[in-house]
């Protein structure tokens, strides 16, 4: 493939958990009244149990393609996100949508893992974080125009009708990926599949200093994200009652991501990664805490031009972090890049599943726990970083 069509199609295979979760968020408050969804908060369970079947799968698919090669895993995980779509689709209470979303998140795990495990089979330090920023770049497209996808199926049909737009596409990136996507890992490069070969991979992970710090701070970055993704529909539709607007706002805060994205693709190569994460992470820090003090003393509800106006910055931070901490964390470990890159996405992913659901549940109609959880998470993720550094 020409690096266009690999970067599109790497962005489609890890772009799979953004539109389960982007193109439903206008219809979470549907979904609540279709479905019989008591406490108010509980409609968040809809994201975060999709995040708990990408966190279990996503120690599977590692370790499995070092072994069987990068293909039959991403086949398998697309296959089991289709079967889970179906039973999101038919779902006739809350329980199946939700057991529907767990196996959308253990399928979505699959190619989400092996894609970055792909990405390092052919590439390596700034020039990996080079296409990994560029991936992201389209990559946030979805989040730009699955909200507003989701608006229009909700205003002509219904809710079901958008996880049908999910069936479709996960088909047509499973034949896209077949017919191709080349293997990337060598016959004579693959481990043997074995519990003590797994074993020693997690260890040699988990050990390495500068893996885990980067690790851990990528896994602070990603709570804050995942705690505004499950209030985002709470504070901006609700609170602020934007209503069917809600869309274009949350696509608004998309492209500030976006734009980090690529303007971090276009300086990593002469800045280097370390000075750019450094400085996005001082940002995010120091803009947070003041602006939490500042909400906190008008009560917790800022005028919606300022809340926004902090969250494009935040954002901006988060895009110029999101590639260049993984590719930190990835880099000493490329000998073993399926099981390395399936360790460092489940902590990450389980620490946001834990730490950012948190934040949701402590949703109390301000943006306070929010605006805290971005403020106290980035000082740690700049701690992890300064630890990493010192060794």
């Amino acid at each position: 493939m020409q690096s266009r069509e690999f970067v599109f199609l790497m962005a489609l295979m890890t772009s799979f958990i953004a539109l389960s979760i982007d193109a439903m968020l206008p219809a979470l408050g549907q979904i609540s009244q279709d479905l019989e969804i008591h406490h108010k908060n509980d409609r968040q369970l809809i994201i975060s149990v999709l995040f708990l079947g990408l966190a279990m799968g996503m120690l599977i698919y590692g370790p499995i393609s070092d072994s069987t090669g990068r293909k039959p895993p991403v086949y398998a995980g697309l296959m089991i996100f289709l079967i889970g779509t179906l039973f999101c689709i038919y779902a006739s209470d809350f329980k199946a949508l939700l057991l529907g979303r767990f196996l959308q998140g253990v399928g979505a795990a699959g190619p989400r893992i092996v894609a970055m495990a792909i990405i390092r089979d052919q590439f390596t330090g700034s020039a990996m974080a080079r296409i990994m920023s560029l991936i992201l770049s389209v990559f946030i497209i979805v989040p730009v125009i699955a909200p507003m996808l989701g608006q229009i199926i909700l205003s002509m049909s219904g809710w079901r009708e958008i996880f049908f737009l999910l069936f479709v596409l996960a088909v047509v990136g499973f034949l896209w990926f077949a017919m191709r996507q080349s293997e990337s890992l060598l016959p004579i490069d693959r481990v043997p599949l074995s519990l003590g070969n797994i074993f020693l991979a997690v260890k040699e992970t988990v050990q390495h200093r500068t893996v885990l710090a980067y690790s851990v701070a990528s896994g602070f970055i990603f709570a804050a994200f995942l705690g505004y993704l499950n209030s985002s529909q709470q504070i901006l539709q609700e609170l602020y009652q934007l209503g069917s607007q809600f869309p274009y706002y949350f696509g608004l805060l998309a492209i500030s991501l976006g734009l980090a994205t690529y303007i971090n693709s276009r300086l990593v190569m002469r800045y280097g990664m370390h000075r750019l994460s450094r400085l996005a992470l001082l940002w995010l820090s120091v803009t947070s805490i003041i602006f939490a003090g500042f909400s906190w003393y008008i009560t917790g509800r800022p005028d919606f031009w300022i809340l926004m106006v902090y969250l494009l910055v935040v954002f901006f931070c988060i895009g110029i972090l999101f590639g260049n901490l993984n590719s930190l964390a990835m880099e000493p470990v490329g000998h073993i890049a399926g099981t390395a890159s399936a360790v460092i996405s489940f902590y990450s992913t389980l620490s946001g599943l834990l730490i950012g659901g948190l934040i949701g549940r402590l949703y109390n109609e301000t943006v306070l726990p929010l605006v805290a959880g971005f403020a106290i998470l980035g000082l740690l993720a700049l701690l992890m970083m300064y630890w990493a550094e010192t060794e």
